[in-house]
């Protein structure tokens, strides 16, 4: 099983998300590369190797093009509430660095972006990813102003930025093929921050909204450590939250921070390996059903495994008076049960849950790709004691080639396991 662990001693922002990302090796030419499917003219990447504290890693900087934004040092912990994805009446900076000069632009609100993002040529996963992450950036600032999401407004300037960090942030996921991402509790700093209508204290309060129900710590430094564009992504691609370290070290990468603080301002992430039988806590809720359309199975079992479940499944059932029905059964881990519950009651006509504790044992996982004559299939294969015990093709990519050459799928599978057999 492939580990993705942040260490994030030193909070997380989306440029430094990108720099540890690319230090831990995905492709700076592949990052750019789709990108640039985006279709966005107004601004360029430019990354560079620099240190802090004597760490050496990697630093990515968003400029800005046509003289948007001068002077532009991206937002690693000097945004206030909005990370520059601001609603356009709050401009706000840290008070340890000098206040953006911003022209006035037209805004782009939510649905803007989400035609951007739709509109491109990314991959659908990275679409997906990137979507949620917008979505919870422009639920917060809603919540916090008393609007619609329809009504809050990224600034153009702040826009660009937080478009590239975070598709930018789901490029990356979906490069690294990870079976699961872990995130220590996340410092959030201290102190104030300079906003329009005076100081506020940290985190601010997009950041606070939206890592509720996620362990945060303040640190030793005074300053927001913590964007929301970080947070954004320790919410989303977040699988559990845990400062242990279950796992052998692959490699460890370093995305690097803006300033230069007391300690180490890089956020530091680890690839690892658990090659062994993994065992983990998880968590089963279940409810049985007796009295609901069956059509809305498939959408209450999709929006479950969405919100990040691990498992959901169906098993029927007689009740009383010997009335068929369904035992509706949700796998997840402990720090997820909050958010399935609400899901089981608003979804579906249950009345009442149950749930336990129960031991999660995995076999260790990896993903190759083999190239056959009609396209690449991935392969996925267990692993016990470091040893590839079996392995299964990849449906999605076997039913596309099935479908494009008017293949049975039977053959395609075959000739992929005759392919990886040799």
């Amino acid at each position: 099983m492939k580990i993705l662990y942040y260490d994030c001693f030193s909070g997380i922002s989306g440029d430094m998300n990108l720099g540890a990302m690319i230090d831990l090796g995905v492709d700076e030419a592949i990052l750019r590369e789709e990108l640039e499917k985006l279709h966005l003219n107004e601004y360029e990447l430019v990354i560079t190797r620099d240190e802090r504290k004597g760490i050496t890693g990697t630093k990515v900087d968003v400029k800005l093009l046509h003289n948007q934004h001068e002077n532009h040092h991206h937002h690693d912990e000097n945004a206030c509430s909005h990370n520059h994805t601001h609603h356009h009446k709050h401009h706000c900076h840290d008070q340890h660095e000098h206040p953006h000069k911003i022209k006035q632009h037209h805004h782009r609100n939510f649905h803007d972006i989400e035609a951007i993002i739709d509109g491109s040529d990314l991959d659908p996963a990275v679409k997906e990813v990137s979507l949620k992450m917008f979505r919870e950036v422009a639920v917060a600032e809603a919540k916090i102003h008393g609007k619609s999401i329809e009504e809050v407004h990224f600034h153009e300037v702040g826009a660009v930025d937080s478009i590239v960090d975070i598709v930018g942030a789901a490029i990356c996921y979906n490069f690294l093929k990870v079976d699961k991402v872990i995130f220590s509790p996340i410092t959030v700093g201290g102190g104030f921050i300079n906003c329009a209508h005076g100081k506020f204290p940290v985190p601010a309060p997009a950041t606070a909204e939206i890592l509720r129900g996620i362990p945060i710590l303040s640190g030793e430094i005074q300053k927001e450590m913590t964007t929301p564009t970080g947070a954004v992504i320790a919410k989303v691609l977040g699988d559990e939250y845990t400062s242990d370290k279950n796992f052998s070290i692959m490699k460890v990468g370093y995305g690097i921070g803006h300033r230069d603080n007391m300690i180490p301002n890089v956020l530091r992430v680890f690839l690892g390996e658990v090659t062994n039988q993994h065992q983990e806590k998880a968590r089963i809720i279940e409810c049985n059903i007796d009295d609901m359309n069956p059509e809305l199975y498939q959408y209450v079992m999709n929006k479950l495994l969405s919100e990040g479940a691990m498992d959901v499944y169906l098993t029927p059932i007689t009740m009383k008076k010997s009335r068929p029905a369904m035992k509706l059964s949700v796998l997840c881990s402990p720090q997820m049960v909050d958010k399935m519950i609400p899901i089981l009651y608003e979804e579906t006509t249950t009345l009442g849950i149950r749930s336990y504790d129960v031991e999660k044992s995995m076999m260790g996982r990896e993903v190759v790709t083999v190239d056959t004559p009609y396209g690449s299939v991935k392969i996925k294969l267990a692993l016990y004691q470091g040893k590839v015990v079996k392995w299964k093709a990849e449906y999605e990519d076997c039913k596309k080639i099935a479908e494009d050459h008017n293949i049975p799928l039977k053959r395609v599978y075959e000739l992929v396991e005759r392919i990886y057999k040799d």
